[in-house]
């Protein structure tokens, strides 16, 4: 097999969650790109459809199925139909997730546990769904969509680290329970990214965009196509002997302390 062969992704399916827009859509794309099927959810029919759009006009033909990853009888019940109606899933990408922008101690623990059900627990439920039949075939990848968060605390976020920082120890013990049937379950950090989502924040003048970009050392906020390349390689057998590891894709800002006032 040619370098270049080891990066292909013929011939797999690849299951995203939460992949109707954003980041998950950007490594869905990817995936397509290097030859994957594509299968998605999302929690709304609205999402699934709007996704499917998107997808179309790409020139991408994707499956998608609205599921709640925190309920694990739909999970369980969703995996049986992607294997029955698409084909048995080779790469799962648990990208679904939420934060809750609140100070600790005006967060409520109901609004933490939601944050933890669906950014920790929603991984633990739909990679236990798939790992069986990956056990059987013998191969799998797992990608777990981890946060600079994993390795740092920040103002507002406490639900939302202590998801990530579990997420991160998941992606350890998966890689440290399965990997003798060749299932490699890695990691990848983004940074802040470019999304609608942190659009607001992204005006010239505002504080928090003076502040990522002196933090940074590429000096900008990362594109989502910064993160297709890395989660091609951890989706394919490029990456056959990479396992429990985080791919920090952040322009190097978790390196870096900072220049001196």
């Amino acid at each position: 097999m040619s370098i270049l062969d080891q990066f292909s992704l013929k011939g797999k399916t690849a299951f995203v969650t939460g992949a109707s827009y954003g980041i998950g859509m950007a490594l869905a794309k990817a995936f397509s790109q290097a030859g994957a099927t594509i299968v998605f959810n999302d929690i709304k029919q609205e999402l699934v459809d709007k996704g499917l759009k998107s997808y179309e006009e790409a020139g991408i033909k994707a499956h998608g199925y609205v599921c709640d990853v925190t309920d694990e009888d739909a999970v369980k019940k969703l995996i049986a139909k992607i294997e029955s109606e698409v084909a048995p899933i080779d790469i799962l990408v648990n990208n679904a997730g939420i934060i809750k922008r609140i100070p600790m101690c005006d967060m409520t623990a109901a609004e933490f546990r939601q944050v933890v059900d669906v950014d920790l627990n929603g991984p633990f439920i739909v990679s236990k769904a798939v790992l069986p039949g990956m056990i059987r075939r013998g191969h799998g990848k797992i990608i777990n969509i981890c946060s600079m968060m994993s390795e740092l605390g920040r103002e507002t976020v406490s639900a939302y680290a202590a998801a990530k920082g579990g997420l991160k120890m998941l992606t350890r013990n998966i890689a440290s329970e399965y990997g003798q049937y060749n299932i490699q379950c890695n990691g990848i950090g983004p940074g802040y990214i470019e999304t609608p989502q942190t659009a607001p924040l992204r005006t010239p003048n505002h504080p928090f965009n003076k502040f990522i970009i002196s933090k940074t050392p590429a000096a900008r906020w990362g594109k989502t196509d910064d993160l297709q390349g890395p989660a091609v390689f951890l989706a394919s057998d490029a990456s056959n002997f990479v396992n429990g590891h985080i791919l920090y894709v952040d322009g190097g800002i978790l390196a870096y302390i900072g220049k001196q006032p």
